[in-house]
This record gives C-alpha cells, sequence and structure tokens, in this order.
C-alpha cells in the first residue's frame, strides 16, 4: 500500500513538481495538494495521509510551521517534512520544537526530495546540518550572533531601539551595541540600510504573533 501524501504549497511550479514526483514514486501517492496552510488540520479529518509536505510561508502569509503544530498535536502520528527555499534562521530550530520529523531546502539540501521522504517513512529524522550561507554586506550570514540576528529580525519591522529592547526583554544600551556590531561586520552606513538588506535576502523574517 502507497503512502498518503498531503502537500501543502502556494507556488504553482514547485506543487505541480512534487505532484508528478510522487505520482511516479512506487511507495506514495497524492491524497490532496493545497496551498494555504491554515486549513491544512482540517484536511487531515478528511484525507487521511501519512506524511505532509509543508511549506512554511503559504497562500496569504498562513504559516506552515503554525500548521504544523496544529497538526502534530491532533494528529501525532501524522509525520511532517518541512519544504522551503527561504534562509531564515529560525526555522530550523522551530521545526524540531514543534516535532517536525525532517526539513528540506529546496535548492541546496544535498538528499532529493524523495530520498528524504522515503528515509522519514522508515523512522529517521533528516534535517541539514545548517542554514544556507548568506552574504550580508561584508559579513556571512554565519558571522552574526544568534542575540544579533534577533534584534536584527526586530529591525525589519520598523522598531525604535527601545520597542526591540521591551520585545527581547534586554537593554536599549544592549540593543544599541548589537546594532553597532552588525554595522560594523557588515560594513552597511546605518541601521536603515541593514535591516533592508537582510530583509531582502530572506536571513530574517518577521513574523507577528498574536
Amino acid at each position: 500500500m502507497k503512502h498518503r501524501v498531503m502537500i501543502v504549497e502556494d507556488q504553482t511550479m514547485p506543487r505541480q513538481l512534487f505532484e508528478l514526483r510522487i505520482a511516479s514514486s512506487e511507495h506514495f501517492e497524492v491524497a490532496i495538494s493545497i496551498d494555504n496552510a491554515a486549513m491544512a488540520d482540517i484536511y487531515c479529518l478528511r484525507y487521511p495521509v501519512d506524511l505532509i509536505l509543508m511549506d512554511v510561508i503559504t497562500r496569504n502569509g498562513e504559516s506552515g510551521l503554525d500548521a504544523a503544530a496544529r497538526i502534530k498535536r491532533a494528529f501525532p502520528g501524522i509525520k511532517i517534512v518541512i519544504v522551503t527555499s527561504m534562509p531564515e534562521c529560525s526555522y530550523i530550530s522551530r521545526a524540531r520544537a514543534i516535532g517536525v520529523e525532517s526539513f528540506w531546502y529546496k535548492e541546496e539540501q544535498r538528499e532529493g526530495l524523495m530520498e528524504v521522504m522515503e528515509r522519514t517513512m522508515q523512522g529517521e529524522s533528516i534535517y541539514p546540518d545548517a542554514t544556507p550561507e548568506l552574504r550580508l554586506g561584508l559579513a556571512s550570514s554565519y558571522d552574526l550572533t544568534e542575540r544579533e540576528l534577533e534584534v536584527l529580525r526586530e529591525m525589519t519591522g520598523g522598531d525604535t531601539n527601545q520597542e526591540i529592547a521591551a520585545r527581547l526583554h534586554m537593554s536599549v544600551a544592549t540593543v544599541k551595541t548589537h546594532i553597532l556590531n552588525m554595522l560594523g561586520k557588515t560594513g552597511f552606513r546605518n541601521r536603515t540600510e541593514l535591516a533592508v538588506r537582510a530583509r531582502e535576502s530572506g536571513l530574517v523574517i518577521l513574523e507577528r504573533r498574536t
């Protein structure tokens, strides 16, 4: 019996490619293919599935990670593979914390998608060793500390130092220090340029949760 797969992907070409790969597989079949993660957990009630290919950012900005968390709570037996082209540095740790089995970068990962799906269904957990390396001005994304990246993520929303300090539970002086350190590493002239370039690169993606 073939494993039934739900595809959650908002871009037409990747979704069709996933469908074609699965259709030609001996071990998998497409149960349903949708473009919005908002209803993914509801569809699990109507379409019994064994594995979900879940994009991180789907139609209307709906979060695949939030949907994965709901599915893991309601259907812990369903295995999930997060698929994304976005290098946002927090996605891997968030997926692990949720209990997602595997994580696959569309352009970067050595293993092919079908191999990751096969190994996931066999009980393995397949994650990349690291996020893709990006250039941010003069710096590599690996040159920035985890705390600097947290500040940088908040900066992309246009918040003041005071607002960032309150949200991240640190002093305004510490926020300023992190920003100065990042400016020194990247060579950018000011915080606006730093924030804009970081947002454009996809290194940090701000999600406001209510």
